[in-house]
């Protein structure tokens, strides 16, 4: 598509939205099912590019799936029954896809071949493959990047691992080898990451410990059918909170968003900028969810640091564009991971909002965010999603605090994991 000619400053949001399926749920929910015993029902399970990525892998393997009504049926076949697939996985852009599926297919007794799109084939794997590599997989690539073939395997070893970085994708692959190990795996974490797979492995009827800062992982395959309700994204709710706290005049409500508290890094920066947020209708059903409404307020800037950084690595952008707005300057370190996602999120936010009026400086693991500065173009300005899904979402709240006229190229870069992006910012538009 060509350039989308954005809203700009003008109007205010209203209204209530309903989020999107978790997307990291929602990857586990299809991976899971699949390889349970019998039929897995799932519930607003997100419809994306990088879901159908996860569920065209596993139809590839001999899964099948029923859609019913708004509702997933996933038709569980144990892990020893997969079959060998005739063509190479395609993990398009699913960063998730491709390293939860190396960890599942670990031990399966055929080749497999790993592959995705040009970004993604940027992308390092070498985190997933060191503690594989350890289990006793085979792997053949090239600069520890996609393609990747991992060869047929016949069993594999528990070791203990200590991640050299916070990663809920290395954890979880892990994790998901070591359910098929012939002894106990120990991965040490860091510092604690999302516990998605943990908590979902619970829904299917696979208990995993957890002591202090270490995940205990004993052999056990035996995974039981189970019905998933999947929670909104607060990846996607992220967005909304922002725009809502930036945007004069705004009053958002934003329902049954999951609320797990290794997500929660979004909400406790921004209370720490002085946000507040009203939370209703919590409740638990294997993962916490509540409603949370959210007003325009005067945001302060803050210091970001390493320990921040796992909660919220993936709504770093909006922290950067609220940080532009907020009173005072901010600092956010500890964030190299940014370097590797769908873009160099360093580079490309810097690059991107700066175009825009506002003064970010570029750190290596980081950035410094000049604060108080208005967002203005004095000419027709196209800012670049750079097809990073989550930087053109962040630039399309910018550009509803700029003066002057903004497009945004590359916008169907949104659809890989919120589709009905535009959608529900006209909804809420007033």
């Amino acid at each position: 598509m060509g350039n989308l000619k954005l809203q700009t400053m003008g109007r205010h949001l209203r209204g209530t939205l309903i989020m999107p399926g978790d997307k990291s749920i929602s990857h586990r929910a299809v991976m899971l099912g699949s390889i349970a015993s019998g039929d897995t029902r799932i519930h607003n399970l997100l419809d994306s590019q990088d879901v159908n990525s996860t569920i065209t892998a596993m139809s590839n393997l001999g899964v099948t799936f029923e859609h019913d009504g708004d509702d997933l049926i996933v038709h569980g076949k144990s892990l020893d029954t997969l079959t060998e697939p005739k063509q190479v996985l395609n993990m398009e852009n699913s960063g998730t896809s491709a390293r939860l599926l190396m960890g599942l297919l670990a031990k399966q007794p055929f080749t497999l071949t790993f592959r995705g799109d040009s970004s993604l084939s940027k992308r390092p794997f070498a985190r997933v493959i060191k503690p594989l590599m350890a289990m006793g997989v085979s792997f053949v690539t090239k600069n520890d990047r996609l393609p990747v073939t991992k060869l047929a395997t016949k069993s594999l070893k528990g070791i203990s691992y200590e991640l050299p970085v916070a990663s809920a994708q290395v954890k979880s692959a892990i994790i998901l080898a070591a359910l098929q190990a012939d002894e106990t795996t120990t991965i040490i974490e860091p510092i604690p990451t999302r516990d998605h797979t943990e908590r979902m492995l619970a829904a299917f009827g696979i208990s995993i410990k957890r002591v202090d800062n270490r995940v205990i992982v004993a052999p056990q395959t035996n995974l039981i059918a189970t019905n998933i309700q999947v929670p909104g994204d607060i990846s996607s709710a992220a967005y909304w909170l922002i725009a809502a706290l930036l945007v004069p005049d705004s009053d958002l409500t934003l329902k049954q968003v999951g609320v797990n508290p290794t997500r929660m890094g979004i909400i406790n920066i921004l209370k720490r900028m002085g946000g507040s947020f009203e939370f209703k209708a919590e409740q638990t059903i294997g993962e916490p969810i509540a409603d949370i409404r959210v007003h325009s307020q005067t945001l302060r800037g803050t210091t970001v640091t390493a320990t921040d950084v796992p909660t919220m690595i993936d709504e770093m952008p909006l922290i950067v564009l609220a940080a532009t707005q907020a009173k005072g300057d901010t600092l956010i370190t500890g964030a190299s991971e940014l370097h590797v996602k769908e873009s160099d999120r360093i580079a490309t936010v810097t690059t991107q909002l700066n175009k825009l009026g506002a003064h970010i400086e570029a750190k290596e693991d980081g950035f410094y965010v000049h604060g108080d500065t208005p967002l203005h173009v004095t000419t027709p300005t196209v800012v670049d999603s750079c097809g990073d899904h989550r930087v053109g979402m962040m630039l399309t709240i910018a550009a509803l605090i700029t003066a002057g006229d903004v497009s945004l190229a590359r916008a169907d870069a949104v659809n890989i994991s919120y589709p009905k992006f535009f959608k529900d910012l006209d909804e809420v538009l007033s």
